[in-house]
């Protein structure tokens, strides 16, 4: 390939996107001699119509490695200036009340542009750049804590599944994080502003942890959680995000985040998934979760399941982020011990 300056030019849909220092080395210990920024790129290229699906006309925000996978990162969700004049922007409001117009791919060129700049994982909002205020999207997040694993997130999914079936008939799209954990995303009508999804995501939440008490958890406080998988409702929060399926993830060894059916999910093996595997896992199989966008879901049946917790239950609203403005109904944001001792 010659020097790091020695660009390339990269085709797609009829855009040539340039792709300067393509030997640097983003992934030092990624096969015998480290995998390059042109490694990357064309890891991308390779999944393109599976990316664009996941971030089609989504306020997306990057985020960059400039200096490889083991170099300072950091999260852009603004965008550059230089943008290309062909993807488009949305102005996407955060619950400080700041705004920022943030790119929308459209196409897999606004992917390959990315990762010239750095681009390892892409955080697509759950919403479309036509309507910026209704999720289309309810995206669990399994977070394995300390003392489990992968398997645990597989266990608790595979209850999950049926939760979702029996309260509206949902479908959910499961994938790797990339990580230890797992994600569903389930495809809804937006009809519904983030502070309700949220809500049926906490119903969802709870009734998983009542049918698996000793495996699941909706905590916020990690020093409630124990060993069980987290169900983190609060990744449906305004300005939240999770990494979109496809991404990579800065680890040593280049993993992604993969979609699976629900037939694979237990064989399956996070580490199984990185930007060599999974261009030839996709060109056998295409993209799994391809039909993801022909049926949008109610939340109606979790928005019912979420009145009758707070009735019948005496359930409240859960902790918002920390970075949150006060929201109402809201408990107090006061670590338990903490509050305990301060008593």
């Amino acid at each position: 390939m010659g020097s790091k300056g020695a660009a390339v030019e990269l085709e797609t849909g009829g855009r040539t996107v340039r792709l300067s220092s393509p030997d640097k080395v983003y992934f030092p210990e990624g096969g015998s001699s480290g995998y390059t920024k042109l490694d990357v790129a064309q890891y991308f290229l390779s999944v393109g119509d599976g990316i664009l699906r996941a971030l089609r006309d989504r306020p997306t925000t990057l985020e960059r490695y400039p200096e490889g996978a083991t170099g300072e990162s950091f999260f852009q969700k603004r965008a550059p200036k230089n943008l290309p004049d062909w993807t488009p922007t949305a102005t996407i409001a955060f619950p400080s009340g700041r705004t920022a117009d943030e790119m929308c791919p459209t196409e897999v060129g606004a992917v390959l542009w990315a990762a010239q700049y750095g681009t390892l994982t892409f955080h697509p909002w759950p919403v479309r750049r036509t309507d910026l205020d209704h999720p289309d999207e309810l995206r669990i997040d399994l977070d394995p804590q300390p003392g489990t694993d992968y398997a645990d997130a597989v266990h608790a999914a595979r209850e999950l599944r049926a939760v979702l079936d029996e309260f509206g008939g949902l479908r959910g799209w499961p994938k790797t994080s990339g990580g230890r954990g797992l994600h569903v995303f389930v495809p809804i009508e937006p009809r519904w502003t983030f502070t309700q999804v949220r809500r049926a995501a906490i119903a969802c939440g709870r009734e998983l942890e009542r049918r698996m008490p000793e495996s699941v958890t909706t905590a916020w406080w990690k020093e409630e959680r124990g060993e069980r998988i987290f169900f983190d409702y609060n990744q449906t929060a305004r300005d939240r995000t999770i990494a979109s399926a496809y991404s990579v993830r800065a680890r040593p060894h280049a993993p992604v985040s993969a979609p699976l059916s629900w037939d694979e999910l237990g064989d399956a093996e996070p580490r199984d998934f990185d930007i060599v595997t999974m261009p030839r896992r996709y060109a056998e199989l295409g993209d799994v979760h391809a039909g993801m966008d022909e049926t949008h879901h109610s939340l109606d049946a979790l928005l019912e399941l979420a009145d009758q917790d707070e009735k019948d239950r005496g359930h409240a609203d859960l902790p918002y982020p920390p970075e949150y403005p006060k929201m109402p109904g809201e408990p107090k944001r006061v670590q338990p011990s903490r509050a305990r001792h301060e008593a």
